[in-house]
This record gives structure tokens, C-alpha cells and sequence, in this order.
């Protein structure tokens, strides 16, 4: 059976629904990437130096990132000296198999839940990426599973994110547990640890400062916040998400190295992924981090923030090749 057939099956065990958002949300992607080793595999069809260097650029455009391109590329060499390839049309399926073994290390995937009792999940991340959207959209995504949702809005500093926070709960009918702007973020966040108590709610998502990462008040402020929130609640918080924004590709890996080296980060959301031609950069932060994507924003709809799951980001980057495939399969049983 072949490569695609497989992760065409294990891909029907999942919802069309979500299928859909991930293909729409990466055609930017697709068109760079896939499509781009498409046209170099047609119009060089054998396998030589060259084809590697072409294909090496086409790989660092997408933002895979310069180690994990090496890295790729002497596997491909590995695995076509091993295979006898020629044909650079053999390749894809190969490139597409290599790409998800990077990725696959994602087994923990999932949010981390706690057992019993009330879920913390803590959010950071610099301005502007797309954090108090996240929040917003996955206070929404609990919602629709049932559970009582509360948000704190802990990034006190920044001009506006109390506001932006308050809109996304009238949106989605979650109340917001503040202070004024300016307040301590570890106050807020014993405000609202006691009315999640108070309250029995499942989940509490809690916003904190985004300024600069490599600055030390702002780990000192994290720092606090864990303290505050642990003796509370000496399990949480049972997530820590850096946010991430995937238009700034490389930017973005750099960041997510300062910060998980420095706050105890568990998992990454990488928001605007369907804003960006340069998709490639979860493979990187996947291959170079040992720090699982959870999430990922692929529209702007609320339902469009979905759990990381490589086999479908795979799917959706070859889901031309796939139905091509597909279609003249159909054409050989037709004749």
C-alpha cells in the first residue's frame, strides 16, 4: 500500500470537519512548498546534486528551518542510495513519510488536563501574536465541550488587553476575573484562583505579560505568578502555552527558545498559520524543540483553532498529490 493510500486511511477515522480546516488553513503553505517540489521533481526528473540544492532551497523558503533541512536532506540521500532510487517522482512519498517522522515525536499532542478539580492552563507569549484570540477562541472550544470556563486577565501592562480580553468573553459568555490596568498579575491571578474555587469551574485561562522575552522582570513576574497560583492549586498550572506567530517563521523559533528554556513552558500555539506561506516552521520547532505544538490557528473563525495533529498537517500539505494519485488509481480500475 502506498505512503499517501496509508495516511489518506488514517486520516478518514478523523472528521471531515477538521480535515477541511487544516487543508484550508494551509493552502498558502501548500502552494510554496508542496507545489514548488512538485514543478522541481517534473522538470529534473532524475536525482543528482543539483536537485538536492534545489530542493534544499525550496525547504528553507518554507521556514523548515536550516538544521532540520540538513538533517532531511541526508536522510533523503541515506534513504535513496539504500532504495536504488533514480526517479525523482519516487521521492515525494519518501520526502512526505521523512517529514512526518520529524513531526512525530507529537504523541503528546493533547492539552493536559487535571484530573479532578479545576484545569489552569497559563498563556505566554510577546504582544501582537495572537494570544488574547487563543484564549478567546479555546475558552470557546471548551464551551462547546461543556465544561465551565473562567478567564483572568493577568496582562496588566499592556495598553487595551483587559479590554480585548472582557470582548472575547462577551463573545463567548465566559466571565473575566480583572483588576484595573497597571495591577499586579499575581494578584490577579489569586482573584481568580479563589473564584474558580468559589465558582467549581473546569477550566481557568489565564493571560500574563507578553513584553519582551530575554527581559528578567517579565520571568520574575512568571515566577511570581506560579507561586501564587501553586499555593492555590498545587498541581497547576497543568499548562503553560507559549504563543506563537507562525507569520514570523524563524522569529518565531527564537522566540520559543528563549522563552522554553526560561518559564517552564510545556507546549506551543502557533496562531496565523493560514496567513503565511511559510508553514514549515512547525516542522522546524517541532524537530529543533523538545517542546510539543498543542494548537494551532488556522482561520479566523472561532472553530478554526484546532489540537495539533501531524498526520493532518501532512495530509494537507500533499492533499494534491493525494487525490492525484486517487483519481488516476480510478482511471486504471476504469479501463
Amino acid at each position: 500500500m502506498s505512503f499517501f493510500k496509508k495516511l489518506k486511511e488514517s486520516i478518514a477515522t478523523k472528521t471531515e470537519a477538521v480535515t477541511n480546516i487544516f487543508k484550508e488553513g494551509l493552502s498558502k503553505t501548500r502552494t510554496a512548498f508542496v507545489e514548488k517540489v512538485e514543478e522541481l521533481i517534473t522538470r529534473r526528473k532524475k536525482i543528482d546534486e543539483q536537485f538536492y540544492e534545489e530542493l534544499e532551497e525550496i525547504l528553507i523558503g518554507a521556514d523548515v528551518g536550516v538544521n532540520t533541512v540538513m538533517q532531511l536532506i541526508d536522510d533523503l540521500r541515506a534513504e535513496v542510495k539504500k532504495r536504488k532510487i533514480e526517479d525523482a517522482s519516487d521521492l515525494q512519498p519518501i520526502l512526505s513519510e521523512k517529514l512526518i517522522q520529524l513531526m512525530k515525536g507529537d504523541d503528546h499532542s493533547g492539552l493536559r488536563m487535571a484530573p479532578s478539580g479545576i484545569t489552569v492552563i497559563l498563556f505566554v507569549g510577546v504582544n501582537g501574536v495572537g494570544k488574547t484570540t487563543t484564549i478567546g477562541k479555546l475558552a470557546h472550544k471548551f464551551k462547546s465541550e461543556g465544561k465551565s470556563v473562567l478567564m483572568a486577565a493577568g496582562d496588566t501592562f499592556r495598553a487595551g488587553a483587559i479590554e480585548q480580553l472582557e470582548v472575547w468573553g462577551q463573545r463567548v459568555g465566559v466571565d473575566v476575573i480583572k483588576q484595573q490596568s497597571g495591577a499586579d498579575p499575581a494578584a490577579v491571578m489569586f482573584d481568580a484562583v479563589q473564584a474558580a474555587k468559589q465558582r467549581g469551574v473546569d477550566v481557568l485561562l489565564c493571560d500574563t505579560a507578553g513584553r519582551l522575552q530575554n527581559k528578567t522582570n517579565l520571568m520574575e513576574e512568571l515566577n511570581k505568578i506560579f507561586r501564587v497560583i501553586q499555593r492555590e492549586l498545587p498541581d497547576a498550572p497543568h499548562e503553560v502555552l507559549l504563543v506563537l506567530d507562525a507569520t514570523t517563521g524563524q522569529n518565531a523559533l527564537s522566540q520559543a527558545k528563549l522563552f522554553g528554556e526560561k518559564s517552564g513552558v510545556t507546549g506551543l500555539v502557533l496562531t496565523k498559520l493560514d496567513g503565511t506561506a511559510k508553514g514549515g516552521i512547525v516542522i522546524a520547532i517541532r524537530n529543533e524543540l523538545s517542546l510539543p505544538v498543542k494548537l494551532v490557528g488556522l482561520g479566523e473563525k472561532m472553530g478554526d483553532l484546532q489540537q495539533f495533529d501531524s498526520e493532518q498537517f501532512i495530509h494537507a500539505l500533499f492533499a494534491g498529490l493525494i487525490q492525484r494519485e486517487d483519481e488516476s488509481e480510478a482511471g486504471k480500475t476504469a479501463e
